[in-house]
């Protein structure tokens, strides 16, 4: 699962999800385009979709053991594809960071111009993209981030705690007219930094509203089958509460299959992530899942396009700077029915 430090999390620059998926990060006029009169002839380009000077990137992600890895890897692929100019040099992927560690030295040596790493473990990995930096090639690093800014040109990725915010902030909006309301919350592995950062921002969400008290909190293990023992574990402590935050949406599914055994309707569910199976659930609107949080695996398209304009030597559409930025932290939206069509095309299996 996607990992983030407290300090990342709250560094840099928000964009939506939907502005990343559409690429509306990096597309603009050139400096080959007509200027209006009056412009300075000194504008910077910016990256848009037309042919330019050819770029190959190197991309090193960890195995994909988990629908929003496997996403990532997919992102990163189909975005490539869309440039005539760029060649993507992927590696098979690995949980092991000695493994992913000689992939990412294979693609140094082979003098790729821009790396995109994942990097199973940030910390391990920094080594290697100190070693990139220092041989020439910019890296874009993708949500886990290095233990040193100096291991990368861009860092783009997720914002845990704004995860965490954005869902008790809908909970709350959702309950504020009740008296007494009373949440609980099935949170992920309990050892990651994510997760701390996920309640985190929950819990200061909720205190807001002083009328929601949080009743029980378990940590599931971001599996099918985790999320159904918890939950029932759960649901056995609770007998009735209002609301209910689930961090992930694959634990979801297992979830989901608890509540239905146990006959419950009496709450409302929100999610986290954005997989198409939970977009589903909140589009049938027949379980008690009536939103999930965004936790965008489209970054990775975003990463392509990012690295391309390094590459390239180019800036970013929008932006008065001649370079693209050293963060961007990516925006947690809140899907529901009344916007799930806006998103259903970023769902992941």
């Amino acid at each position: 699962m996607p990992e983030i430090s407290a300090f990342a999390s709250r560094r840099g620059l928000l964009f939506g999800a939907a502005a990343l998926s559409t690429g509306a990060l990096v597309t603009g006029c050139t400096s080959n385009e007509a200027k209006d009169e009056g412009s300075d002839d000194k504008d910077q380009p910016v990256a848009d979709d037309k042919p330019g000077k050819k770029v190959t990137i190197g991309f090193a992600g960890p195995q994909a053991d988990h629908g929003w890895l496997n996403a990532i890897n997919d992102n990163a692929k189909e975005r490539a594809k869309k440039y005539s100019d760029v060649t993507l040099e992927s590696t098979e992927g690995s949980n092991d960071t000695a493994a992913q560690i000689g992939q990412v030295e294979t693609l140094i040596n082979k003098k790729v111009d821009v790396l995109v790493i994942l990097p199973a473990d940030g910390k391990a990995l920094t080594q290697v993209g100190l070693k990139a930096m220092k041989a020439g090639i910019p890296v874009v690093n993708l949500d886990r981030v290095f233990a040193s800014p100096q291991a990368y040109r861009c860092w783009i990725g997720g914002d845990n705690y704004g995860m965490g915010l954005s869902a008790g902030h809908y909970i709350g909006e959702k309950l504020k007219g009740k008296k007494s309301a009373k949440v609980v919350e099935l949170a992920g592995l309990d050892n990651l930094e994510l997760t701390k950062q996920r309640s985190k921002g929950f819990d200061d969400a909720l205190k807001n509203y002083s009328n929601i008290e949080k009743v029980a909190r378990q940590a599931a293990e971001f599996t099918v089958e985790s999320g159904q023992q918890k939950m029932s574990q759960l649901l056995q402590a609770q007998k009735n509460f209002d609301a209910l935050w689930n961090h992930d949406d694959d634990q979801g599914v297992g979830a989901l299959r608890a509540i239905k055994q146990a006959g419950r309707d009496d709450f409302l569910m929100v999610g986290g992530a954005g997989a198409l199976s939970a977009f589903q659930a909140i589009e049938s609107d027949d379980s008690v899942l009536k939103a999930t949080v965004l936790y965008p695996p489209t970054m990775a398209a975003s990463a392509i396009d990012l690295a391309r304009a390094l590459g390239q030597g180019k800036g970013v559409s929008g932006m008065a700077e001649f370079e693209i930025p050293a963060f961007i932290t990516l925006y947690s939206a809140v899907v529901d029915k009344e916007n799930l069509s806006k998103y259903m095309s970023t769902g992941f299996k």
